[in-house]
């Protein structure tokens, strides 16, 4: 007789959705090989639901960093967080999915411990090995949690210390790479002779970036063109609600920069990147691209920060933390400025030995993110679980 369940997975930000979008193709993978019917639903966006799941709310859209930053989107969270309530209430799962999403899911996980008997997994834990707030914190995730499934070897070890049931399955980027094009194939999809440099911006992921990060990917162009004429630029938009306002702001500089939304062609064809921080960093490290990594947050909302939450990191690129680092330069808050951007951008693009340095980083990233399979195994242990519970209940 086929087995049904469902399964409702809680994440935000457009990383949490990319990941989330792998999770659900592999849980519906691995859930037919076992003859097990799965109904999804959850707090996500298009990849999740591309891959199958049903949305209840598209959380993409409020995403942010930072503290100042993120109080516009206060009452939206209230909002999705009162849905998803409803929705598990009126029609309770068999096992609930956290991933990444510290905030959202601490509170969501909390309401499910007390109100619903049902198994609990988190998938990409927050970074508390990297910046913990507290020990207090590391605990009420590890609370909200009968199962966490790492990433990273060094979130594994950090978690299982503070007392955690966890797994270590490697990163889910390694598979997705493995779908880019090679570099002669994406160079002739875009039209670039042999002489031509390929530069590729990834500056916005939230909606405030538009403001605070675009305008600093720009005039650093405006710098490199001035001193490599034969550079070609592109741009990867991430959410295509974005396009006008960002096409607006490129043209107000004077520039004619293509906008598409195929992040993995474009890395495939870049000689460099310039890239907010984030997941994309880790994707363009393992395709074995140079990359300058650049952002900034409100500055009195960096120093709330540092000044309550202790925070002080030494590096937030994805390829620096996993390696624990400098593998890629990082320009941040200060330092993100177009002269540095360009001058660092120039050093890499002319000096053979900063790039062969960087590349050499890259193959202790790639170690440190393990065997492809990551997300088959993930789904794996997600439904040895759900199967456990069910056996224990049905006892």
């Amino acid at each position: 007789m086929t087995k049904n369940f469902k399964i409702f997975i809680s994440t935000g930000e457009i990383s949490g959705d990319l990941q989330g979008g792998l999770l659900v193709a592999a849980l519906f993978d691995q859930a037919e090989a076992r003859g097990w019917e799965l109904e999804i639903t959850g707090l996500g966006g298009q990849r999740m639901a591309a891959a199958g799941a049903k949305i209840i709310y598209d959380t993409r859209r409020i995403s942010s960093i930072g503290f100042v930053e993120a109080l516009r989107y206060v009452a939206p969270t209230i909002k999705f967080q009162a849905l998803a309530k409803k929705q598990l209430q009126n029609n309770p799962p068999d096992l609930v999915i956290f991933i990444d999403y510290i905030a959202a899911n601490l509170t969501l996980g909390n309401y499910i411990r007390q109100h619903l008997p049902v198994p609990t997994v988190y998938y990409i834990a927050p970074q508390e090995w990297i910046w913990s707030h507290s020990p207090k914190t590391t605990q009420k995730l590890i609370e909200i949690s009968d199962q966490m499934i790492a990433i990273f070897p060094e979130e594994e070890r950090y978690y299982k210390k503070h007392g955690a049931n966890i797994t270590w399955v490697g990163h889910p980027l390694v598979d997705r790479v493995k779908n880019a094009p090679n570099r002669d194939q994406a160079r002739q999809q875009l039209g670039l002779k042999a002489d031509e440099l390929a530069i590729v911006l990834f500056p916005v992921s939230r909606y405030q970036e538009i403001k605070s990060l675009l305008p600093l990917f720009l005039s650093a162009v405006k710098i490199i063109q001035a001193q490599l004429p034969q550079a070609r630029f592109w741009l990867s938009l991430s959410l295509a609600q974005y396009r006008a306002e960002i096409a607006a702001t490129v043209a107000e500089f004077g520039l004619e920069i293509p906008i598409l939304e195929e992040p993995l062609l474009l890395i495939a064809a870049a000689d460099l990147t310039l890239a907010k921080s984030g997941t994309v960093n880790l994707e363009i490290a393992l395709m074995n691209v140079p990359q300058v990594v650049v952002y900034r947050i409100n500055p009195f909302g960096l120093w709330l920060y540092q000044t309550f939450l202790k925070f002080d990191l030494d590096y937030v690129s994805p390829p620096n933390l996993i390696a624990m680092e400098p593998v890629v330069p990082e320009l941040l808050q200060e330092n993100a400025t177009p002269d540095k951007i360009a001058a660092t951008s120039l050093d890499i693009l002319q000096n053979p030995q900063t790039k062969a340095q960087m590349l050499a980083g890259y193959d202790r990233v790639k170690h440190l993110a393990g065997e492809p399979g990551a997300v088959r195994r993930a789904a794996q242990s997600i439904l040895n679980l759900l199967a456990q519970e069910t056996a224990t209940v049905n006892w």
